[in-house]
């Protein structure tokens, strides 16, 4: 046992299996008391079983750790709430919340349903905000506490996913929106986009040069949780990592501006953007045609 986190309380979201039990053991390992949620929905958001939350806190229990399983669903308010009650109740406070919960439901997006639409969103997008939404009403009075919500680098966009990109894209706005309204609490936020063989991966259509093990990912959890992290007032990122890399995602940013003499009209904009203002290349464009072109040659493409 380590003590990196020697003292806190941890909730982890989606911590069955996966990247999140990989977490869950990781901070226990570390010295946290750890509230297990999952829900044990499958990947395509089947019925639940809540064995799997048990089978965890079973695991950390063994290990010499301390824990506890909660199985609600965390997309409702009331689910979200019950996971910073229940650390509150058996441990007293609540210091960081990691919310790695999700499922897939692909799709193209001229073909997706509502039915497909709405559980990703719920559960990726709004699971995080329930949690964090319980969780930082508490860490604000304490003075202190530490937001994490996983994104994906598919927040870029994807062909058949639309409806995770744009979950996983509001999960970093929510992240950086915590980040600057609970700056001043001491509270920090910040968001994970990991590539890392689990369930989810194992779907998808192409080769990863890039890849790690669910335990690369919860070591940079367990640092972002801790007080090394703090001290560097870490807040307000976006992390990816990948076996042994590391990387930080840019801020979002004005690219190049351009001005107008006087009112624009469509025909000055027809002549003054593409020279001036231009485009932004997307790399995920680019990375289609690079795909296609290995896929007609018969290899399987990279990433």
């Amino acid at each position: 046992m380590g003590n990196f986190l020697a003292g806190k309380v941890v909730a982890v979201t989606g911590a069955g299996r996966g990247i999140g039990r990989a977490v869950a053991l990781a901070a226990a390992a570390e010295g946290a008391r750890v509230v297990v949620n999952d829900y044990g929905v499958s990947i395509e958001g089947g019925e639940p079983t809540s064995e799997v939350a048990s089978a965890v806190v079973k695991e950390i229990a063994a290990a010499g750790g301390e824990a506890v399983a909660v199985a609600d669903d965390i997309a409702t308010m009331a689910g979200g709430q019950r996971l910073i009650d229940v650390a509150l109740a058996e441990y007293g406070r609540i210091d960081g919340v990691v919310c790695v919960a999700g499922i897939l439901r692909e799709r193209m997006l001229f073909n997706m349903s509502e039915e497909e639409w709405d559980p990703v969103v719920a559960t990726h997008l709004k699971g995080t905000f329930t949690v964090f939404r319980a969780a930082s009403a508490v860490m604000r009075k304490q003075g202190m506490g530490t937001l994490i919500g996983f994104t994906s680098g598919n927040h870029q966009g994807s062909v058949a996913q639309a409806n995770y990109s744009a979950a996983k894209g509001g999960v970093i706005s929510l992240v950086r929106s915590a980040a600057l309204g609970l700056n001043k609490y001491g509270v920090t936020a910040n968001a994970i986009a990991p590539v890392a063989r689990t369930r989810m991966s194992a779907n998808v259509p192409m080769e990863l040069k890039e890849i790690g093990e669910p335990e690369d990912v919860a070591a940079l959890v367990v640092y972002l949780l801790s007080e090394r992290a703090r001290e560097e007032r870490i807040t307000g990122q976006v992390y990816t990592i990948a076996g042994p890399k590391i990387a930080v995602w840019a801020q979002p940013r004005e690219l190049r501006a351009g001005y107008a003499e006087g009112s624009w009209t469509p025909e000055k904009i027809a002549d003054f953007l593409p020279g001036t203002v231009g485009v932004d290349p997307m790399p995920m464009l680019a990375r289609l045609e690079e795909m296609a072109r290995a896929a007609a040659s018969g290899d399987r493409p990279n990433a």
